[in-house]
This record gives structure tokens, sequence and C-alpha cells, in this order.
């Protein structure tokens, strides 16, 4: 592989005119796709193989044009303190704001407050319901502002006047912390190379790189029925990776014109070794953001594939780009340790001083000597952070966990404090009596059930389709949708249904949002371990083969569970028990996100995997080499260190970005994200990385001999390069690149 891309690297350099011009076509197309898609429409959300989905379509068959998973809307009035809701002038307002509601084009239906008995026993707070034809996601922006134009016409009468439901959902907004982050970026990358041009060309092909994957998902996105979240996932993970990948080959392009060798050969050197080690990285990453499919979830497997397809365009540029531009930089992009004359470059070292040792040089020399202690202290600090992680609650965000700020919060607490908690998330029983030979006593033997059940406030009596053979039990909870007592009550009726299943035939299941909720965070659950196996197992055996050594990737593998596990306890600590809550402007904590933990392993695993490959491919490479097991350790921090630390500072700056999105989940993922990449790239392949490889010695890199006959050499570390006899001219290299 090293001597393929060493040939790509030399390719690129030479005819960067051809190369430039093919990037920037498929930019161009990307973005005139993106700017002529038809809008993308409904991001329909399913979860097959539950109770809850398999009751909407059930819902669907059988109650047609109903619209089940049309959006809806609780419009809550409250009457001024010492008036009552009921009265007559109040009456009046509440009564205009539904007849304006009923006139929109995308209604469904609209229930009157005073006929449909919404308003509280001490009459000072009532709600009408609004239902859609369309989904919150299909629904039109004119219907979401007559609906809270509406709102403000009863404000202006003197009502309080909140709105809550999904009818209000919209795309989230990151703010301007994203584009801090990549300032910050840009800040890191000057320093790192002491260049204003080296530093910009990593920036450059990220954002050429980002701007082609999500244009592509913009293009593809009403085909495809992709939604705004997996565009920002796409541009969280591309930005991050595509900034790094391109940044280790500039840097290793760097030292190999430091060592005396010419642009071009640099160039190609550069590619046939760090780039040996992007093409791995970035497989581990795509290995992991692909393997989300199992989970079974389309939207999740949408988000995963399309932040996968970003990630191989970031390698693809890194590979070819880097090298096309590095040919038109020329020599204003200087050799390591060289700084521009606008960065101070050009000063002459004092007489007789000796070079120091870098820092990398220094803390790896420390590691060596001291690997037992910094191992330790490694651990305890990370498994002190993940002390949290073992009060994990899961949920899905509803109203109630919005910030207080926002209409929907405010309508969330209203109908708590006049109709009870678990009014915000009722329970729709669908009853299947189509086998039944008395359909009506089902349904009334079913809802004499539920009433019986621990936590059940209201049952309403059951509304049959026209054929009589289905019907819908409401089922109003007494404690919050979030709670561990409503998933109870869910499963103690899910257990009922299967008593009556057995009697009379009929099925009974349960759905509504608050179950829809409870059945992801299970099947989520159920998938992690799977996943797991599936995305490390993978991982380690790709592992295998780019470091032959059976310890290294076990050691990456048990390093990254430690760091995962301590990303999960800060996510607990902050959105589950509020600390640094304000300063990271988490305004409400709760469960965490169901999908966080499955969604960490994946994206995590991979990240971690990078920073693996890049620092040990280096002391693999000075291994083999023929140096000591310590000193390769010394050595690739020596080349190594500052270019990890600069990517994870990048990485961690960029995810950072986005936890000023309004979106709590963007927020969760971005700092979670964040805090990962800053425990795995300074504690885990910072500190304990060389700390074992300086305890294991050569067994660090054993590996049995049969299994070392089956494995292909893709010599990563460039080893085919430094024994070739010359270097290929550049017709060879041309030839050789039309064959492949």
């Amino acid at each position: 592989m090293a001597t393929f891309l060493y040939r790509l690297g030399r390719f690129a350099f030479r005819r960067r005119h051809f190369v430039a011009l093919i990037w920037v076509a498929l930019l161009t197309l990307a973005g005139v796709g993106a700017a002529n898609a038809p809008a993308a429409g409904n991001t329909s959300f399913s979860i097959p193989g539950t109770e809850a989905q398999k009751a909407f379509d059930l819902l669907e068959q059988r109650f047609p044009g109903a619209s089940a998973d049309g959006a809806t809307a609780r419009v809550v009035f409250k009457a001024p303190a010492g008036e009552k809701i009921t009265d007559a002038g109040h009456k009046a307002a509440v009564e205009k704001t539904v007849g304006t509601l009923s006139d929109g084009s995308e209604v469904a239906s609209v229930a009157d407050p005073y006929t449909g008995k919404a308003v509280s026993k001490d009459g000072t707070i009532a709600y009408a319901s609004v239902k859609y034809d369309v989904s919150g996601m299909e629904l039109e922006d004119s219907s979401r502002d007559a609906l809270k134009e509406a709102a403000q016409d009863a404000r202006d009468a003197g009502l309080t006047v909140e709105v809550g439901g999904d009818a209000l959902s919209a795309a989230p907004e990151t703010g301007a912390t994203e584009v801090i982050g990549i300032g910050i970026a840009a800040v890191v990358l000057v320093i790192t190379f002491g260049s204003l041009l080296a530093a910009g060309l990593p920036l450059l092909t990220a954002l050429i790189g980002v701007g082609i994957g999500v244009s592509t998902i913009t293009a593809l996105a009403a085909t495809l029925d992709l939604g705004s979240t997996t565009s920002t996932l796409a541009t969280m993970i591309g930005l991050a990776v595509g900034i790094d990948y391109a940044l280790f080959i500039v840097s290793r392009y760097r030292a190999e014109l430091a060592e005396g060798r010419d642009r071009e050969e640099a160039a190609g050197r550069a590619v046939g070794t760090a780039g040996s080690a992007v093409v791995f990285a970035g497989l581990t990453v795509v290995i992991a953001l692909v393997g989300l499919s199992v989970v079974n979830i389309p939207m999740l497997t949408k988000m995963g594939v399309a932040a996968a397809g970003t990630v191989a365009i970031a390698v693809l540029i890194a590979l070819t780009m880097i090298p096309a531009l590095l040919g038109y930089a020329g020599r204003k992009v200087r050799p390591m340790g060289e700084k521009s004359k606008l960065l101070g470059g050009g000063r002459t070292r004092g007489a007789g001083r000796a070079a120091k040792p870098n820092l990398g040089t220094r803390w790896a020399s420390f590691v060596v000597r001291r690997p037992v202690a910094v191992l330790l202290l490694g651990v305890v600090g990370l498994g002190a952070a993940a002390v949290p992680a073992a009060s994990l609650e899961l949920g899905l965000p509803d109203d109630g966990s919005q910030p207080t700020s926002t209409t929907q919060r405010r309508a969330y607490d209203l109908l708590s404090e006049g109709f009870g908690p678990g009014f915000n998330g009722p329970l729709m029983v669908v009853v299947d009596a189509k086998g039944s030979t008395d359909p009506q006593a089902v349904f009334r033997d079913v809802g004499n059930e539920i009433k019986r059940l621990d936590d059940v406030v209201t049952v309403t009596p059951a509304a049959a389709n026209k054929a009589g053979d289905t019907a819908t039990i409401t089922v109003i909870p007494g404690s919050k949708p979030s709670s561990a007592t409503t998933e109870d009550l869910v499963h103690a009726i899910r257990d009922k249904g299967a008593d009556i299943k057995a009697d009379s035939d009929a099925s009974v299941l349960v759905t509504g949002s608050t179950a829809m909720n409870i059945d992801v965070s299970q099947k989520l659950n159920d998938a992690l371990v799977p996943y797991l196996a599936l995305v490390v197992g993978l991982a380690f055996l790709l592992l295998i083969v780019v470091f032959r050594s059976v310890l290294v990737p076990l050691k990456a593998a048990l390093g990254f569970l430690l760091s995962v596990m301590a990303a999960l306890g800060a996510v607990v600590a902050v959105f589950q028990w509020g600390w640094l809550s304000g300063l990271l402007g988490v305004e409400e904590t709760g469960p965490v996100m169901s999908m966080m933990p499955i969604f960490m392993v994946g994206v995590v695993f991979g990240l971690a995997m990078d920073y693996e490959v890049f620092l040990v491919t280096r002391m693999r490479e000075a291994y083999v080499h023929g140096e000591k097991p310590s000193q390769a350790v010394v050595t690739g921090f020596k080349h190594g260190a500052r270019v990890v630390t600069a990517a994870a500072v990048i990485m961690m700056a960029v995810f950072a970005g986005f936890i000023g999105s309004s979106e709590s989940m963007v927020k969760m993922i971005g700092f979670g994200l964040a805090i990962a990449v800053f425990f795995d790239a300074f504690l885990v392949r910072m500190a304990l990385v060389p700390a074992v490889l300086a305890l294991l010695g050569r067994r660090a890199w054993w590996l049995p001999k049969w299994l070392d006959r089956v494995l292909p050499n893709v010599d990563v570390e460039g080893e085919g390069l430094r024994t070739a006899s010359g270097a290929p001219g550049r017709d060879d290299d041309d030839k050789e690149l039309v064959r492949a």
C-alpha cells in the first residue's frame, strides 16, 4: 500500500492542475445538485420490530385517513389570577382562537376545550388539541405561523397562552460557537505549522470535503428521506477528520523536507507513510459509522452512512488534493522546524546551543522511565471520571426537557399544573378484536383491566373504527412521561394484553410518543452489545493487519473502553446531574438521550483509532527500522506527539462548537464527543499507550508465525520505500497508476 500511495502522492503533486480541477468540478456538481434538488419533505421516523410501530401501522390500516402519525399541537390557555377560563369574555377569546385554527389548510381537526371536557377542575386552565394531516417535519411554515399568530391573538385578549406538541418542531440552530470552533482550529494549525499557508491547507481541504458531502446529502435528501440532523452529523465529523487527516500528511511532508528530500519526493513519501495511516484510520471510522445499521433504526442508519461517506471523501481529498496544493505552494511551505518570517521565522540559534528535545520527546522519556506510576494514575483518573456512568438514566427528549424560555416547556408546565404530570404523556392503547366474536365486550374488558392498574388517572371510553373491529383507548398516567413509573405502567398494560390475547384472541398494543420512546430506548440497549462486538471486532482485525501485533490492538480496544466510559460519566454529570450546566448552557437536566451510548461507542471508537494509528504507526516504523522498543516509543512521540495533540485540540474545538446548538440532542453529542476526544487523546493515547508499550517491550510487537504468514503485508510504516533500490521515475508512476 505504501508504494501505491507513494506513487499517488507524486502523481498528484506533479499533475496538480488535473487533480484540483477534478475536486473543484465535484464540488460544483454537488453544489448545483443541492441548489436544484426538490425540497426535502417528510423525514419518516419508524422503529421496525417494536410494538409501538406495529400499533401505528395497524392504525393506518384500520383508521384510513386518520393521520395517526400527523403532527399535533396543544394550545394551552390560562386565565388571569382570580379569574376563570370559563368566564364569558375568556370563553369567547378561546372559541375565536379555535375557529381561526380550524381554517388551516393542513389542519385535520381542532377540539373545542368546552365541549371536549378539556378544562381543569379549578376552571383556570384549558387546552385545545389541534391535529394535522401531515407530520411535524412535513408541516408547512405557513401552518406554524398561523398557529403562533392564533396564540398571540389570544394573548392580546388578556390570556396566558402557550403552545406544545411537535407541530412547532424546527431544524436546530448551532449558533456562532460552531464558527468559533473553526477559528480555534485555525489558530492551532498556525501554531503547529508556524506558517499561515501551511495552516490554511487542512482547513481548505476539509471545507471542500464537507461542502461536497453536505451538498450531496442535500441533493439526495428528498430521494433518500434524509433529515437535517444527518447534515449536522456529517458536518461535525467530516470537518473534524478532514482537518486531522490533512494535518498529518502536511506534517509528514514538512518532516520529509527537513530530511533534505526534494518537494515531489517529500510529497510522495508523506502520502506513502502518513497517507497509509490516514487510509486505515478512515476505515475504522467508516466501519464504526456504517455499523450503526445493526441497530435497525432507519434514521440512525442513514445518519451513519451519510457521515461515513463524508469521512471517505475526507480521506480521498487528503491523499490527492493535499499533495496537489503542496505543489502549488512550492517553497512557501517550509521544512519542519522553520517558521515563516511573519511568525518569527528566520532567526538564528545562538552559537554552541544544542537543539532542545521537544516536549513530546521529554514526555515520552518520562513515561518510559516511570510506566507503572503513569499507568496507574491514568487508569484511576479515567475510572473516577466514569463513576457517574453507573447512574446513567436513558430516555428521549420531550417538551419537559426543553428550556423554560420556550413556549413548549411553558405549555408542558401549564398542563401539568392543571391536569397532572401524566397528562403530557398519554398512552394510546390499540385493541385489535378482528378475530373476536364480541369486539365491544373485548373493548370494555380492556378498559376495565387498565383502570385497575397502578398509576392510572384516566381511561377514556374505547373509540372504534367504522368496521367495529379495532378501537383506541387513551390512558393518562399519574406520573410524568420520562419517569420509571410510567415505563412500568406501559409494561403492565402489555402484560395484561398478553392475558387478554390468550382469553379472547384479541391483540392489545400500546403506542404514542411515550411508548415509542420506551421502545426506542429498549431497542438501543439491546443492540449495544452486538454493535460493540461487531465494530470492535472488525477494527481489532484491521489493527492486527496494520500493526502486525496482537497485544497492540488489544490495548487499543481496552483503552477505548476506558475513554468512552469516562466520557459517558461526564455526560451524566453535566446533563443528568447538572454539574457545570450553567457554563455549558444546559437549561434543563434529565435522562440522557437513549441513543447517546451507542452513538458515542461508534463515533468515539472510530476517532480513537485515528490517534492510535497515527501515533503507534510512527513507533512501529521506528521499531521496524531497528530501534529498541523503548527508544521506538520516544521516537514515535518525537515525530507524532505535537501533531496528534494539535489534531485532538482541533477535533475538540470543532465538536465543542456544536454545544451552542438549540437542539438538546446536538448539544449533548457535541459535548460528549469533545470530552471523549480529550480523554482518549491526552490520557489514553498520550499516557497509557506509551506506558503499556514500555512495560511490554518486544512482546508488544509479537505475532504468531502462522498468523504472520496469513496476514497481507500492507506496509503502513513505508518499509518498502526505504528498502527499494531507487525511487520510481515519473513515467513509472503514471504507468503504475493507470494499471491500478
